[in-house]
This record gives structure tokens, sequence and C-alpha cells, in this order.
């Protein structure tokens, strides 16, 4: 009979909290140009703050695993996770390292570059981290990005997996992979860069794009290849790679794009979706969050959550 497990969440995020300073700048500096820019704000992110924001406001059961410093950008962080309804008991103060940050220059066509700090992120104790998954009563999906040390993710992937969860890695930031993490990893999501960094193949397209899937997913995970405005490509287990098409919009900003489809595929599968199902959800409310003006997001409701 298959092991049923009772879980407090839908969905917990293990990883990073930063506090974005925004820019709007007619176009992104080139080397030793200084650029006139129009506005700037602040916004609360960190790959981890936004994939946990997301599910949450759409109405899934979801916590933050992460790290604050002790000054004013982790209250406005810790502040924001809880505005969205994201459980945030298992966020820790660090009283040495400060808040991660950075700094993020959207210009007129919606494009963006962004620089990090990480702070306190990288001050994740692996064993620790592992331990608030259960502490917090475990989850149907674990998301994790790589804005923190990969032996924090490896620790809590394995205790996730242990503990029944589905474990989506966007492997976010490129890194190298190290195989002990990926073979705790249940499902891959890489954009064209990490997939080529990851493949050893050149992605430019659909096409590079389904020839490189089949390295990353190796019969062992399912795995999700992004391509901004060309779409997706995404290949389950032991089955072929399907592409889907993007949806036709007119794009307000790009900036947590990604963040979006990634919080919105994690509760698509937290709802029991076939990898298909949960892709093209996501790439839906993706392409709407796209072509929503950064003004208006907070106050769109994306999605009902009917779990």
């Amino acid at each position: 009979m298959e092991k049923r497990h009772a879980f407090s969440f839908d969905v917990i995020v293990c990883g990073s909290l930063h506090l974005d300073v925004m820019v709007d700048s007619p176009h992104l500096p080139r080397l030793d140009e200084t650029v006139v820019g129009s506005a700037w704000g602040m916004k609360c992110g960190g790959k981890g703050g936004n994939q946990a924001v997301m599910p949450a406001r759409m109405g899934a059961r979801t916590a933050m695993i992460g790290r604050i410093g002790a000054d004013d950008f982790g209250t406005r962080l810790k502040a924001n996770l809880e505005a969205a309804g994201v459980d945030h008991s298992c966020v820790d103060t660090d009283a040495d390292a400060g808040s991660g940050m950075s700094v993020a220059i959207l210009d007129s066509q919606g494009d963006y570059g962004a620089v990090i700090v990480s702070g306190s992120n990288l001050k994740m104790d692996p064993h620790q981290t592992a331990e608030r998954f259960v502490k917090l009563g475990g989850a149907k999906v674990l998301l994790l990005q790589n804005e923190i040390p990969e032996a924090v993710n490896l620790a809590i992937a394995t205790t996730a997996q242990a503990h029944g969860a589905l474990v989506v890695l966007n492997a976010a930031p490129a890194r190298p992979a190290h195989t002990l993490l990926m073979d705790h990893v249940d499902v891959l999501v890489v954009n064209r860069i990490e997939a080529e960094m990851l493949s050893g193949q050149p992605v430019s397209d659909i096409a590079s794009a389904t020839a490189a899937i089949t390295l990353l997913s190796s019969n062992k995970r399912d795995v999700i290849v992004t391509l901004g405005g060309e779409g997706l490509v995404f290949q389950a287990k032991g089955r072929e790679p399907q592409s889907l098409e993007p949806h036709k919009i007119k794009v307000a900003s790009t900036h947590g794009a990604g963040d979006c489809f990634l919080g919105a595929l994690a509760i698509a599968l937290a709802d029991g979706a076939s990898l298909a199902q949960a892709c093209e959800t996501a790439n839906q409310i993706a392409a709407k969050f796209v072509s929503t003006p950064e003004e208006d997001r907070a106050s769109t409701n994306f999605s009902s959550h009917a779990g």
C-alpha cells in the first residue's frame, strides 16, 4: 500500500531573502557610463522570498525557511512575508551579518540587470535548516534555488524527500551542481543559461533546449527549460520532451517573471497536477504577471487556489 503523508504546508520554500533597490533607467549602463535615471524604490525580494510570496498569495499554505540580518532591511523582509500570508516562524535573524540586498536596474523596454549582496543568506546552517523542515511539519513541495549554499540545499532536500516531499530545484543563478544534490531533485527548472552550464550544450531556442534537456533529465528527474519570450521545453521522467508556446502579451516588466513561474509551478504540483498541467498553468500565470505593471502586481489576483 502506498504510504501517505500528512503535511502542514502545501509549499515550503528554503532560500534567499533580499531587499531590492529598484532603479528606472532609459537603458542599462555600459562600461564606465553614468546614466540618469527617472525613479527608484525598494521591493522585497530574493528568489526564495519571491517564490514563497507567489503561492501564498494564490491561497496555498506556504512557509519560508531563511535568514535575515538584525537591521531595517530584515524587518521589511519579514513584514512582507507576513503581509502575503507566508509563515515566517523559521526565518532566523543573524546578529552579525546584514540582510541580503540587490540593486536592480530596469530599462524602458522592461528588461533589467541586477547585482546581489547575499549577506546573512550565506550564514544558513545545513543541519539546522533541515531540522526546520521537520519542525514546520513538512510540505507537499519543497522549493529551492541557488542563492544559498549548496550544502544547505543538499541537507534539506535529503530530509524533505525522506519525509515524502517533492523537491523542486530552480538552479539559479547558474553554478555547477554536485551530483549528490541532483540525486535528491525531483524537478529541475533552469533557463537557457543555466541549462547550457549544466548540460554542456549551447541552448538558445526550442530546438537546442530539446537537445539539451535529455542530458539534464537522464531519466532520473523531470526537467523544465524556460526560454522567456520563446516559451519553454519540459520532459517528464521517462517520456519525450514537449514544448509550450509563449502567450502573446504586451510586456510591462520581466522583473520577477521566473520567480512567479516557479511559485505557480510549485502550487500546481502540490495540487497534484502532472508536469504538463503544471507547466501550462505556470506559463499562463507568468504571462499575466509579465504583462502587469510592477505597481499593480500586489493587488492583482493571478490565480484562484482551489486546494
